[in-house]
């Protein structure tokens, strides 16, 4: 039986990250590294998250606190929000992503912008810094001359938008 991959690729597990994680084949750019990671957190399989690290990362890998978490998630989703290299001949990349999870029913987001860089001739993540959410305005802009949305009376303007 054939599952979609768990990264949202859109492609075949088994043809997208199962041989990534496995070890049957190289990730070829640092998104497919990415993707393969967050895999790894749905499919429980520590060992590669340890695996995948920059050499100099290795030293601080939790494996303990990675595996708590990737238990106690529930994975929803991976979102790319940007690449910067990280293409099959470059050495280093940058992958922005957002990784939707669930812990105790409250819905949660992971967003981070990851570093990489290839080590022997393979992609490694190096480390993240979390980055903010974008800005979304919640409902309808107000014009300068519309009405002021605090029901002033007044013109936007000459109200709340001074």
């Amino acid at each position: 039986m054939t599952k979609p991959c768990p990264c949202g690729s859109g492609k075949e597990h088994a043809e997208c990250c199962e041989p990534i994680i496995s070890g049957a084949k190289p990730a070829p750019t640092a998104e497919a590294l990415m993707r393969s990671r967050y895999t790894a957190y749905v499919d429980k399989r520590i060992e590669y998250l340890g695996e995948s690290l920059a050499p100099e990362t290795r030293k601080d890998h939790d494996e303990k606190s990675v595996r708590e978490w990737a238990d106690t998630a529930e994975w929803l989703g991976l979102e790319i929000t940007d690449t910067e290299a990280g293409g099959e001949g470059d050495d280093e990349g940058v992958v922005e992503f957002a990784a939707k999870y669930a812990v105790d029913g409250q819905e949660l987001t992971h967003r981070e912008r990851s570093r990489f860089r290839r080590v022997d001739g393979l992609w490694r993540y190096v480390d993240g810094e979390m980055v903010s959410p974008p800005n979304v305005r919640k409902g309808p802009r107000v014009g300068r001359n519309d009405p002021c949305p605090c029901g002033s009376g007044k013109k936007y303007k000459k109200c709340c938008g001074r």
